[in-house]
């Protein structure tokens, strides 16, 4: 639960109706009033997305043995050292990126990235829908220099501007239909010569879980498996870094955005 000081601001959802496909942005009907199909698209994405929650919510426990290999996401020895060299790649573009002064982190999940921002950041402000997740981060980072916000990403909106915006594999579990909304917070949360810096998954059988398939290209949406057997639907996105450039454009911002051999995509940029 949320400690004294955290903001809450979690929007319910329920995971009750099945989505057949991750919906994009539609135009609505006459004046007001939307389409019926894009209102019915608008609910399947909600409960998609309220399904997703859940997921994280129940695995927070068993988060980090996809990004350690271990159990179902162990590959084996070589590719599990592929897996760990390029994460390095990945934490030497961040330190090029001088994550210092006030630092934002959205969907900051157990910590795992918090550890390689907090000490360089003046003050971290780290922001995640699942007050699961946020414990598992309070018990991996006991620092008073940390605020810990619960607050639903597609409807928080930053009381101050930082100098760094910082989201790791979040941006795969954003629709397209939120893609712009989402990019539009990052921008505004930027301050004055602030910098952005993200890194998310290619696609790559390799990097989930064992019995866990590659979510379909064309829907977005992938199934996703417990270590206890329990399923969810998440969505799951590839964006390429054409497609990528095209959206931050859109957004005004511009990045450098660059792929490791296998398993990642990253970027560092601010505002256009």
């Amino acid at each position: 639960m949320p400690q004294k000081g955290d903001h809450v601001n979690v929007e319910e959802t329920s995971p009750s109706k099945p989505a057949a496909a991750v919906p994009n942005r539609k135009s609505g009907g006459t004046g007001d009033r939307p389409d019926r199909s894009d209102t019915d698209s608008r609910e399947a994405l909600d409960a998609l997305l309220g399904d997703q929650l859940e997921y994280y919510q129940a695995r927070a426990g068993e988060y980090d043995q996809w990004f350690l290999r271990e159990g179902r996401y162990d590959r084996g020895e070589e590719l599990n050292q592929l897996w760990f060299e390029e994460v390095a790649l990945v934490q030497a573009a961040l330190a090029r990126a001088h994550p210092g002064g006030r630092v934002l982190e959205l969907a900051c999940g157990t910590g795992l990235w918090t550890e390689q921002l907090l000490g360089r950041a003046v003050s971290l402000t780290a922001v995640d829908g699942s007050a699961k997740m946020l414990e598992e981060h309070r018990r991996r980072l006991d620092s008073s220099s940390i605020e810990r916000i619960e607050a639903d990403l597609f409807a928080w909106d930053p009381r101050t501007t930082y100098d760094l915006v910082f989201f790791g594999f979040w941006l795969s579990h954003v629709p397209p239909a939120r893609l712009p909304d989402f990019l539009s917070l990052v921008r505004r949360a930027l301050a004055p010569g602030g910098r952005f810096f993200f890194v998310d998954s290619r696609y790559h059988d390799a990097s989930t879980a064992r019995d866990h398939r590659l979510s379909d290209r064309e829907t977005g949406i992938q199934e996703r498996k417990l270590n206890d057997g329990r399923t969810y639907r998440i969505v799951k996105m590839f964006w390429s870094p054409e497609e990528l450039t095209l959206q931050l454009r859109a957004a005004g911002l511009t990045a450098r955005i660059e792929e490791t051999p296998n398993f990642f995509v990253h970027a560092t940029g601010g505002m256009a």
